[in-house]
């Protein structure tokens, strides 16, 4: 039998962007408050729909590019790490039609006040723990459109976060939360932040300078943190952690 595009149900595809940085020592994500319907003035993942001439990486790119200005892996400046996390396709996760979200993962240094755009009225950085939390009234926050953020975006945040919090404890990925030259002080304040602990600061810098290719002395310091001069150092060229930086108990 010939093929009939007409025999299936249309369905749009969108892509959701979980940006996350470290501010003031807190895990920040990027949220929008949507100026459009559905959801018009709750607070959303940035994101938006996939055009058709392009694939899903370069749609991650584009909107990330629109909501913060930032490109991927810039060179010789602030970069983000871009990675996919996962697809979304309940059938009642947007109201307008059946909507595929393919949520990538962006990780990035500190980065400045967003600029709103698109269908976003007003952007800010806001601690993943606020926007987990449960909302009074609603007891555990739900990940569904019944939560703190738009359509399902709770999930893909909780996902992302996990994501984030697992990924840096085997891999390199902690130092795309840092500047291009960092201090141990700096990188495992990053550690403290994505997984809201405290950790001992000599068994911190122990293990990171002890774990081969992950930093690499620059042979310069600095005391922008105050205090006597730090050595600098930035990321080896390792990508997996060997012996890996396991979570503490909480």
């Amino acid at each position: 039998m010939p093929y009939d595009p007409s025999a299936y149900p249309p369905f749009a595809v969108t892509v959701d962007l979980v940006v996350l940085t470290v501010r003031k020592h807190a895990l920040c994500a990027l949220a929008v408050r949507r100026g459009e319907p559905p959801f018009q003035g709750q607070w959303a993942l940035p994101g938006g729909f996939v055009l058709p001439d392009e694939d899903l990486g370069e749609a991650a790119a584009r909107e990330l590019a629109e909501e913060t200005g930032l490109q991927v892996e810039e060179p010789g400046g602030h970069s983000a790490h871009l990675e996919q996390l996962a697809t979304y396709g309940d059938p009642g996760r947007d109201p307008r039609m059946r909507v595929v979200s393919v949520a990538h993962l962006v990780l990035a240094p500190d980065l400045p006040a967003p600029v709103s755009g698109g269908d976003a009225k007003t952007a800010r950085w806001t601690p993943v723990e606020r926007l987990l939390a449960p909302e009074e009234g609603r007891g555990e926050a739900a990940h569904s459109t019944t939560g703190r953020l738009a359509f399902d975006h709770d999930r893909i945040l909780a996902d992302g976060v996990e994501r984030a919090r697992s990924k840096i404890e085997y891999s390199s990925l902690a130092a795309a939360f840092c500047p291009p030259e960092f201090t141990v002080g700096e990188l495992r304040r990053v550690y403290e932040a994505v997984w809201g602990v405290a950790l001992d600061p000599r068994n911190f810098h122990r293990k990171v300078t002890g774990t081969p290719g992950f930093l690499v002395p620059t042979g310069g310091t600095t005391t922008r943190q105050g205090g006597r001069p730090a050595q600098l150092f930035r990321a080896g060229g390792a990508t997996v952690l060997n012996p890996p930086m396991l979570r503490p108990e909480v």
